[in-house]
């Protein structure tokens, strides 16, 4: 790896991932500080306390609009990475955390909860598209050996800011009544910082050479990343890519839907986000906090545990950086789903009988880390690497559209019905996730393919079977020979194009006729 492509990774997932990951978590510690501030203001204005109910629901829409504005941000990932480009959507998408930022950090002086809710939803635009574009930019950008391990590094970077929000909202810290209004407003650093910098590092050479027609341009990218001058071999992997797409064009998302050639690629992104967001992930850190206390730990250390929890999340996270290139993208996706599957079965048998049996309630805590674990080398960061790399350069906006709508909607809906299934089921509800992710297991060791070690063109090859349409394995050959073909044109003397000379070279021209190109004769 360069440091110019570790440079262009790390600042984009510092400057983009890390702030998704830190506003999901950053309103957990000080909720209390931050309702009471609801109701003095409430207070203030009308001279009568906030009810209970109004306050619950202006509580429940702080956070509910988080993931709803995560779901607007990925229906504009494709209209923006199609006309500003990767590194332009990232630059355009600062807007929408550094704003916000100056909101929330001054509501307190303000008096107005209304721009913390505003904010909420602006901030998650802003996170709806980098957790969508970053994979797309880092994964277009990186070679094919490296392309698993940066693809996992976004994930990282939300699990480093869950754990940082998680030790800034500690109450000795930033998590009490003074505070929080700078907690919040802390999540406009890491945009500045990207503002500044991303400028400096290209753009995605795929983008440049499939979309915009700039060779020169995306040759100059690619020889800055690698590192070398020749990089021949990827522009022509690319030119392959391009002309396999030109019968299809640009695809919208409605004609993703309808395309048969990329179906069991649909099915298999919109199955993969469903996993990763319905298979329980919330509810464990839900009930962490009652899990801690129930196995006797003092409520004052409770939040410290909390923050122990958010540091295995990045250090298994960190592990998978490292493992998913040698192990593979399937047996880690098979492998994280199936710990979360059996973990939730567990949990849900200890959690019942922890009243009764002294040490099931340790075996809570166990499996709680465990399933962490198995989320964070699995569930968490392959689907959307896997998105980069089950499709080409003409429909990939269009499914990081439909797999970051699907992701942000189930997010939505766990955090909307979550609370009526404990009240309803209690741990039994853990059941319903246990479910989920042996159907998710089921689903990927039959369809979904090991993509590692493989370029886009390959890995959609492997796909046409299932999909039962024909991708003609002559047309790479093809296209390999036809840089060939004009070149040797050129070289020769345009007069004796009709010379002896070229007779062998003109007759496999017309054995086969999709090459017709004689410019070079005029």
């Amino acid at each position: 790896m360069t440091l110019l492509l570790a440079g262009v990774t790390l600042v984009s997932a510092f400057g983009s991932s890390f702030q998704y990951g830190y506003n999901v978590s950053v309103i957990n510690s000080p909720a209390v500080f931050m309702q009471e501030f609801y109701n003095h203001t409430y207070l203030d204005r009308k001279g009568i306390p906030m009810e209970s109910s109004f306050q619950t629901l202006l509580w429940s829409l702080t956070v509910s609009m988080y993931p709803l504005g995560g779901f607007f941000g990925s229906l504009m990932v494709g209209p923006l990475v199609n006309k500003c480009g990767r590194k332009g959507t990232l630059l355009i998408n600062n807007i929408f955390s550094i704003v916000p930022a100056i909101l929330m950090g001054t509501s307190k002086v303000a008096k107005t909860f209304e721009a913390i809710i505003l904010s909420r939803i602006i901030v998650g635009v802003c996170a709806g598209l980098s957790s969508n574009v970053v994979p797309m930019y880092l994964g277009e950008m990186s070679p094919k050996n490296l392309r698993g391990a940066v693809g996992v590094v976004p994930q990282l970077f939300i699990t480093i800011g869950i754990l940082i929000a998680q030790i800034l909202g500690l109450t000795d810290i930033l998590g009490n009544v003074e505070g929080w209004p700078v907690l919040l407003g802390l999540t406009g650093i890491p945009a500045v910082v990207e503002l500044l910098l991303l400028p400096f590092f290209p753009e995605s050479p795929r983008y440049l050479l499939i979309q915009k027609g700039n060779e020169e341009q995306a040759r100059q990218a690619l020889k800055r990343l690698r590192g070398w001058d020749d990089v021949d071999d990827e522009i022509e992997e690319m030119r392959r890519e391009d002309q396999s797409e030109k019968l299809e064009g640009r695809l919208s998302v409605f004609n993703l839907f309808t395309f048969r050639a990329l179906r069991w690629q649909l099915i298999s992104i919109i199955v993969m986000m469903m996993g990763q967001q319905l298979s329980g992930i919330n509810a464990i850190f839900y009930y962490a906090n009652d899990i801690f206390r129930s196995a006797g730990v003092n409520e004052n250390n409770v939040q410290y545990v909390t923050v122990g929890i958010g540091a295995v999340n990045v250090f298994m996270t960190c592990v998978a950086v490292f493992i998913i290139e040698s192990l593979g993208r399937r047996l880690l996706l098979l492998a994280g789903f199936g710990i979360c599957c059996v973990s939730s079965a567990v949990l849900t048998v200890a959690l019942n009988l922890q009243a009764t049996v002294s040490w099931m309630q340790y075996l809570s805590i166990a499996c709680v880390i465990v399933y962490i674990i198995g989320h964070a080398i699995g569930a968490s960061p392959i689907p959307s690497v896997m998105i980069t790399e089950m499709f080409l350069q003409s429909s990939r906006p269009a499914a990081f559209m439909v797999g970051g709508s699907v992701h942000w909607l189930c997010n939505f809906t766990v955090g909307l019905v979550f609370l009526y299934m404990v009240e309803g089921l209690g741990a039994y509800c853990f059941l319903v996730f246990c479910a989920i992710c042996l159907a998710t297991v089921i689903y990927i060791f039959i369809i979904v393919p090991e993509t590692k070690g493989k370029t886009f063109m390959e890995i959609n090859q492997s796909m046409a079977k299932r999909n039962k349409v024909e991708i003609q394995m002559d047309k790479e050959k093809l296209n390999d020979f036809q840089p060939a073909f004009e070149t040797l044109v050129t070289s020769q003397q345009r007069s004796k194009c009709s010379s002896s000379s070229s007779l062998p070279l003109l007759l496999w021209v017309f054995l086969h006729p999709r090459v017709h190109d004689f410019s070079g004769c005029r």
